[in-house]
């Protein structure tokens, strides 16, 4: 039914142990659900192994060794057992209900882009999956409009995809703009799918969070993507997904008016004294181009 890859960091410290959460959950979603690990980074193709998911190697990757998006694509295309797939940060962990949404989607459209926000929650090695969702309806925080953390849709939906640069900014906000410009539903699914983004810091990311968002790797993605008015998020889906029933078209993507609102929103805190105060006071919300899409 669906096949779930992604490019994982060394299986090593913190960063390791949130990935074989993230893998477990998606290999406990349905026996039709095919995990796929792609990179040749240090443990990878043993936790595959061990795991019982598959694996493939030969990534390409920049001089910096920075892994590329269309490399991944391609090696998948050579292993994937199902028309659908699903593109997911390898920090991730998903629960049953995203099946059921998959699901409905599909038999709702025969081309389309599902998207979500998730729930950033701490997690300790070896989760318990059983009591998650309570707990992240109870604890998770909504990691914001810009975070997007894991993409379903057919094979072949983006192509040609550009040489993008995993774990870095603008590509994953490029992958909903050209949904949306080749006329495909793009559905958030987030009042659907409990999804959880386990918190971590940027250590395993060279040069931190500041390089991942704003360094020379994150510009060229957002040259790539072809400039900010490429850069779409949430606020873009045509669709809402609830609980049950059918994706609902969502009107306030029509013509970009939620994004339109937003902007014109920070434009207004932006030139007000008091409420540019009371803004710095809370936690900075994550960038347009989001980069947690470190897989991780």
């Amino acid at each position: 039914m669906l096949s779930i890859f992604t490019v994982p960091k060394p299986f090593v410290g913190r960063i390791g142990e949130i990935q074989r959460n993230a893998i477990e959950s998606w290999s406990a979603l349905s026996p039709d659900v095919q995990v796929i690990l792609v990179g040749d980074e240090s443990g990878t193709a043993e936790i595959a192994r061990d795991a019982g998911v598959d694996h493939v190697g030969g990534l390409v990757r920049n001089k910096r060794g920075t892994p590329q998006l269309d490399s991944a694509f391609a090696l998948v295309s050579t292993v994937a057992r199902s028309r659908l797939w699903c593109l997911a940060n390898a920090d991730v962990v998903l629960l049953d209900d995203f099946s059921d949404a998959v699901k409905r989607v599909a038999a709702a459209f025969d081309s389309f882009v599902m998207i979500g926000e998730c729930r950033d929650l701490a997690l300790a090695p070896h989760a318990d999956l059983r009591d998650l969702r309570a707990r992240a309806l109870a604890n998770g925080r909504l990691r914001g409009w810009a975070a997007l953390d894991y993409f379903v849709f057919p094979q072949g939906l983006f192509d040609p995809l550009p040489p993008f640069l995993i774990g870095r900014a603008c590509f994953d906000n490029w992958l909903v703009w050209r949904a949306r410009d080749r006329r495909h539903p793009v559905v958030d699914a987030t009042r659907a799918v409990v999804a959880v983004h386990q918190s971590h810091d940027y250590s395993h990311v060279p040069g931190g969070l500041e390089e991942a968002y704003y360094g020379e790797e994150a510009r060229y993605n957002e040259r790539l993507a072809g400039g900010r008015e490429h850069i779409y998020s949430l606020h873009d889906a045509t669709h809402r997904l609830y609980r049950i029933g059918p994706p609902i078209r969502y009107l306030l993507s029509v013509g970009r008016l939620r994004e339109r609102a937003r902007v014109a929103k920070a434009v207004y805190d932006a030139r007000s004294p008091v409420r540019r105060t009371a803004r710095t006071r809370r936690r900075r919300a994550p960038r347009e181009c989001s980069t947690d899409r470190s897989l991780p």
